[in-house]
């Protein structure tokens, strides 16, 4: 079995101490959807050193691509391959105490979670990606330290999931540029983004049918002509996740927002269809699903087992009721079995093996469900009390009833993985 390391639990431990004293305090306000929860996420980056980590992370591996660079430019060999070093990787670094973190903050405030890993784990992560190094150097170190925040969208009004198949949003070439028209729905951080990264059909006017045209990223900036960012949607939960619409009415963009540049227009090279960052993305979002939910589990098995030594009943704790025992263990084992499905993933990226799409969707599927299953056993086993807003069980119920729908809907997810397994592309 798979256990946290002393480095994470002591992480862990800091973690729960700051949202104590610095996130409880503001956690209505947050949960509310009344404030976003970007300025006490910049504070939380700060004081737990985040920032400077991101930071000279990313300076690192861009100076690394850029000496790379400039050496194809003046002719030099390549080098020979190295033996893999001993030295840690500062990107693998922050995978580790991601996990930690996002685990631990899912617990309080899942929005916030979601919000924090998208603009990340998505938005910076899909540029350096794709980009190029102009633009991993114009946006990423500004994303990963929060200086910035990223939407990274895909869902439209009429697609849900069929996500590429029903994508109307339409960009063609104009001179040296582009011009997108359409718009987009459920984007994370839409309605306050700095910087969204935007999929959207090439349309060459050619006739092709819409569904089989090629998939660009693009880059989009707050107030760019054209770009219209929504307000905040009001939900059932992930209150702290801003999420809105954005528009695209005519908006004008230079060669120099298209990822990858004028490479990415090359159909020959598969890489460069924005489906295939995409389903890496979903990988991502799908490995995060299962550490917010590993969150919700921890929190809500931590709450039930104080509530249960407290709360009596007939002159006794209800914890000594073997009814109140079941719904205990029961949350042990699906902390257990998230716990290492998380940790099987986290060990396969730091290994440099990213896992299929079939076993993403699968760790999201189990996970999510077990997730919603502790949660509302924890409202069932407090009573009246878990009805109550003031005990923070019915929260935890209602953001884990997001992770079903969020990141492709479990059904979905049962697609995937079955194709992945009929295809040989499971375990």
């Amino acid at each position: 079995m798979h256990a946290w390391s002393d480095m994470d639990e002591a992480i862990r431990e800091g973690v729960r101490d700051w949202i104590e004293k610095h996130f409880e305090p503001v956690r209505d306000e947050i949960e509310s959807g009344e404030v976003a929860p970007y300025d006490l996420a910049r504070r939380f980056f700060a004081d737990f050193g985040a920032t400077d980590m991101a930071r000279d992370a990313v300076r690192k591996l861009l100076a690394s691509e850029r000496r790379k660079a400039e050496a194809r430019a003046a002719g030099e060999p390549r080098p020979a391959r190295k033996e893999r070093s001993d030295e840690p990787d500062p990107m693998l670094d922050m995978l580790s105490m991601g996990a930690v973190v996002g685990s631990e903050l899912a617990g309080v405030s899942l929005g916030t979670m979601v919000s924090l890993g998208v603009s990340i784990g998505l938005g910076a992560a899909t540029i350096q990606q794709l980009g190029t190094l102009e633009q991993k150097e114009k946006y990423v170190e500004r994303i990963v330290t929060l200086e910035h925040i990223a939407a990274w969208s895909i869902t439209e009004p009429d697609s849900g999931s069929d996500a590429f198949g029903g994508m109307k949003t339409t960009v063609r070439r104009d001179g040296d540029g582009f011009v997108l028209t359409g718009s987009k729905t459920f984007a994370t951080n839409g309605p306050d983004a700095d910087v969204a990264v935007v999929y959207a059909k090439l349309d060459e006017g050619d006739g092709t049918p819409i569904r089989d045209r090629q998939v660009l990223a693009f880059i989009l900036e707050k107030g760019d002509p054209g770009f219209t960012q929504g307000k905040p949607f009001k939900k059932m939960g992930l209150m702290s996740s801003r999420t809105g619409e954005l528009f695209f009415d005519d908006v004008r963009l230079g060669m120099d927002r298209l990822l990858g540049g004028e490479k990415a227009l090359d159909r020959s090279d598969r890489a460069n269809d924005g489906r295939e960052s995409a389903r890496s993305g979903f990988v991502m979002e799908r490995v995060a699903c299962a550490i917010g939910s590993l969150g919700i589990i921890e929190e809500c098995r931590r709450r039930s087992i104080d509530y249960a030594r407290k709360r009596e009943l007939w002159g006794q704790p209800i914890g000594d009721f073997q009814l109140i025992q079941l719904k205990l263990a029961k949350m042990e084992v699906a902390r257990l079995n998230v716990q290492n499905m998380v940790f099987v993933a986290l060990d396969a990226i730091r290994a440099g093996r990213l896992p299929t799409l079939a076993e993403a969707s699968a760790m999201k599927l189990y996970s999510t469900e077990a997730a919603t299953d502790v949660a509302m056993e924890a409202v069932q086993l407090f009573g009246g009390n878990g009805y109550m807003a003031e005990y923070r069980v019915e929260q935890l119920a209602r953001d884990a009833k997001s992770l079903m729908i969020y990141a492709g809907s479990n059904e979905i997810q049962v697609t995937h993985v079955a194709k992945g397994l009929l295809a040989g592309k499971g375990a």
